[in-house]
């Protein structure tokens, strides 16, 4: 590995030398210096303020986001930094009991939240699946990936699952299997089983996020009239299953996602259970459907970025304003927001707004958020990404 004292150095200009010390682990290409010769795509480099003092090190990228900081400290190697950084994540995940009595499916890795943005790492019982989101990231998989079972050596795992996507990110024609075979497997959580596909599946395999935020619908659950909407492979259907709900809707626009869905509450509950899944449009069956005492709706990201925040937002309220029209007098919704581009404040006004359409009293009971897991660094608020609310209306 590199030495970093001998890494390329990159200088800010006076306007954005600020931003080093806000620890804001991302450099955008506008607050560069720019030389004749700017590095390679991927190239690891040194960050320096106006003065010329080394500050951190990261590596460099052709987009907008020209640079992704992995350290600000004083390692002196690429790798001895890496190890750092996987050493903490692995700590943090022992003192959090995982694999443990929660669950034996977790987040291993997550991204600036563990200070090495682009990397993912999520364990399945003893299935572990790697995705990168840059190529410098991809490059280091089978390292990163060795060191992880060498740090963390009780997790026994005996596949590895390369599940990075992009094009710019993975070469083509690699071998996504870097060890072992991967099937689907049967994790736990909370007592219940969850097969999970890290092939087909969405994500990594599955929405690990939701682990804590399914426990909590479970105890509003018992007798309720539940709707999971966007239900994906049921992990809210089952937990409300489990604690005893009356009936349980699911419904989803993926036939995948209900067939997983009918697989998992059949692997839990047999085929007797107090279900039924629909392949629908979720706006359209809410504004079919009779009311329900608990529902869900867990969209996809109906935002991806700036440029569609507003439509977004909008998306947000009207899905919401049919729930709270569905919702029967003293009933619960947990609704939730994965966009990134849009703000826990934004969400919230989202929600607000859609409550003044429905013309019906809304208290807020809790407000959700990704699990420990999947650790935000406080100095990169966009980690923040998943939102949510558990509201009662009147």
């Amino acid at each position: 590995m590199n030495s970093i004292s001998r890494l390329r150095l990159l200088r800010l200009k006076k306007s954005s030398s600020e931003a080093l010390g806000r620890f804001h682990p991302w450099i955008f290409s506008g607050a560069l210096i720019q030389e004749s010769e700017m590095p390679a795509e991927g190239e690891w480099v040194q960050l320096a303020d106006v003065s010329g003092k080394r500050r951190a090190v990261g590596y460099y990228s052709k987009g907008s986001i020209a640079v992704r900081i992995v350290g600000f400290d004083e390692a002196q190697t690429i790798e001895e930094l890496l190890e750092r950084r996987l050493k903490s994540a692995v700590e943090l995940r022992r003192m959090l009991r995982f694999p443990g009595p929660a669950s034996d499916g977790f987040r291993l890795f997550n991204a600036e939240g563990d200070g090495i943005p682009g990397l993912i790492v999520d364990i399945y019982r003893n299935c572990m699946v790697f995705q990168a989101h840059s190529r410098t990231v991809w490059s280091m998989r089978k390292l990163i990936c060795e060191k992880l079972i060498m740090l963390m050596p009780e997790l026994q795992i005996a596949s590895i699952y390369d599940k990075s996507e992009a094009p710019q990110v993975a070469a083509q024609g690699a071998d996504r299997q870097l060890k072992g075979t991967t099937a689907p497997v049967d994790i736990h959580e909370y007592g219940l089983k969850l097969r999970v596909s890290p092939e087909e599946g969405q994500k990594t395999g599955t929405f690990l996020d939701q682990r804590e935020n399914r426990k909590l619908l479970a105890s509003f659950a018992e007798g309720k009239r539940v709707l999971n909407a966007f239900c994906y492979s049921g992990g809210f259907s089952l937990s409300a299953l489990l604690a005893g709900a009356s009936k349980v809707h699911s419904v989803d626009l993926s036939a995948k996602a209900i067939e997983w869905t009918r697989a998992n509450v059949e692997l839990n509950f047999g085929s007797d259970a107090p279900h039924e899944a629909f392949r629908a449009d979720v706006f359209e069956f809410l504004k079919q459907s009779e009311s329900y005492s608990l529902m869900v709706l867990d969209p996809p990201a109906f935002s991806k970025g700036l440029k569609t925040r507003h439509q977004g937002i909008q998306a947000y309220r009207r899905l919401n304003a049919l729930g709270f029209e569905k919702l029967s007098p003293g009933g619960i919704l947990f609704t939730f927001s994965c966009s990134q581009s849009v703000s826990p404040d934004l969400f919230e006004g989202a929600i607000r707004a859609a409550a003044i359409d429905s013309g019906r009293s809304i208290r807020i009971l809790h407000r959700l958020q990704q699990p420990a897991d999947h650790p935000v660094s406080i100095f990169h608020p966009e980690g923040h990404y998943l939102k949510g609310f558990v509201l009662q209306a009147e």
